[in-house]
C-alpha cells in the first residue's frame, strides 16, 4: 500500500490529484487543504507527516495571487518558501519522496525560444522569487525531490483564465486581451496525471525509491499561443458546444495597455522534452481539455 499526502487538495491541481488517486489501487490518500494543514506551521507539518507516514508527499499548495504577492510579501514567502521547506524537512526525516509544483515565473521571460530546465532563473516579482526560493529550499533539504514547473494552469475547479473568459463573454460584446505574452496553457488534470506517473515511476517494490530521476522537470501544454489566441480558442469552442450563443469580439492589446502590479513574463514557453524522455509524459493537450466547457461554469 502506497501512502500519499496531498497538500492544497482543494486547489486546481490538488482536486484533480484527489480524484485521480482515488481510482488507483493499493493507494491510501491523505488530502489536506489549509483548513486541515497550515504548511507554514512547522510543528503542524511534522505532526501530520509523522502520524500518516506517507511514502510520497505531493505539494500542490501555493500562494498564486501574482499581483497580491507584491503586497502580501510575507504571506507569499511563508506559503511558497517556508511551507515547502517544512515539507522537505519532514520528507527527508521520514524517508518520503517530495513532488513539488513550481512555475514559469522563475524565469525573466525575455528569452527567444523555449525555456529548458537548465536555463538561468531570474524572477521578476515577488511571486516568482518566492517560488524560486521554495525550489532551492526543497532541493537543498530533501534528497528525494521532484520539482515540476508548469504554466498557465486552468481546470474545472478554482479560478482561472478559462472561467474568467467565459464569465466576461456573458457580460461583454468585445474584449481586449494581451497578445504579446506567449506560453502553453496547461490543464490541471494533466498536471495531476503527470505527477501520478512520476510517483509510480520512482516507486519500486518494497516501497523503496529509484533515485535516478530526481530533479527539475518542465510540464506545460502545446501548441504554444498568446493569451489573446487562448481566449479566441475558448470562445470558438464555447460556441461550438453551445455554452455561448455568440463569441465576443476579441481585440489584441499590448502588455503596456493592461498594467498590473506584477510584471508578467513575455515568454512562458517551457521545453517539455526532458519529462517526455524520462517518464514518457506528453505535453498537456489543452485543446482536448476544452472539449467540455460546460464543466467550467
Amino acid at each position: 500500500m502506497v501512502k500519499v499526502l496531498i497538500t492544497g487538495s482543494n486547489g486546481q491541481v490538488g482536486s484533480c490529484l484527489v480524484k485521480q488517486l482515488q481510482a488507483c489501487q493499493n493507494t491510501e490518500i491523505l488530502a489536506v487543504d489549509r483548513n486541515e494543514l497550515d504548511i507554514t506551521s512547522q510543528s503542524d507539518v511534522i505532526k501530520i507527516v509523522n502520524e500518516f507516514k506517507p511514502h510520497i508527499i505531493i505539494n500542490a499548495a501555493a500562494h498564486t495571487a501574482v499581483d497580491k504577492a507584491e503586497i502580501e510579501t510575507d504571506l507569499s514567502y511563508a506559503i511558497n518558501h517556508d511551507g515547502p521547506l517544512y515539507l522537505a524537512q519532514a520528507a527527508e526525516s521520514t524517508g518520503a519522496a517530495l513532488l513539488h509544483i513550481s512555475t514559469d515565473y522563475v524565469f525573466a521571460g525575455d528569452k527567444e525560444g523555449i525555456y529548458s530546465e537548465t536555463d538561468t532563473v531570474k524572477p521578476q516579482g515577488v511571486y516568482g522569487t518566492s517560488k524560486l526560493a521554495g525550489e532551492k529550499a526543497v532541493i537543498d533539504t530533501c534528497s528525494r525531490t521532484i520539482i515540476l514547473r508548469t504554466a498557465w494552469v486552468f481546470g474545472e475547479d478554482g479560478n482561472n483564465f478559462v472561467k474568467t473568459m467565459l464569465r466576461l463573454a456573458e457580460q461583454r460584446d468585445e474584449l481586449g486581451v494581451v497578445d504579446d505574452q506567449f506560453g502553453g496553457p496547461t490543464y490541471a488534470g494533466d498536471i495531476a496525471a503527470a505527477l501520478i506517473t512520476i510517483a509510480n515511476d520512482i516507486m519500486v517494490q518494497g516501497n523503496n525509491f529509484d533515485h535516478s530521476h530526481y530533479g527539475i522537470y518542465h510540464f506545460s501544454g502545446l501548441p504554444h499561443t498568446s493569451w489573446c489566441g487562448f481566449a479566441q480558442t475558448i470562445f470558438e469552442k464555447a460556441v461550438e458546444q453551445k455554452v455561448l450563443g455568440e463569441a465576443p469580439i476579441v481585440k489584441g492589446i499590448k502588455t503596456e495597455d493592461y498594467p498590473t502590479l506584477a510584471k508578467r513574463p513575455a515568454n512562458s514557453k517551457l521545453d517539455t522534452q526532458k519529462i517526455t524522455e524520462t517518464f514518457g509524459i506528453q505535453p498537456s493537450d489543452w485543446l482536448c481539455a476544452l472539449s467540455q466547457l460546460s464543466n467550467y461554469q
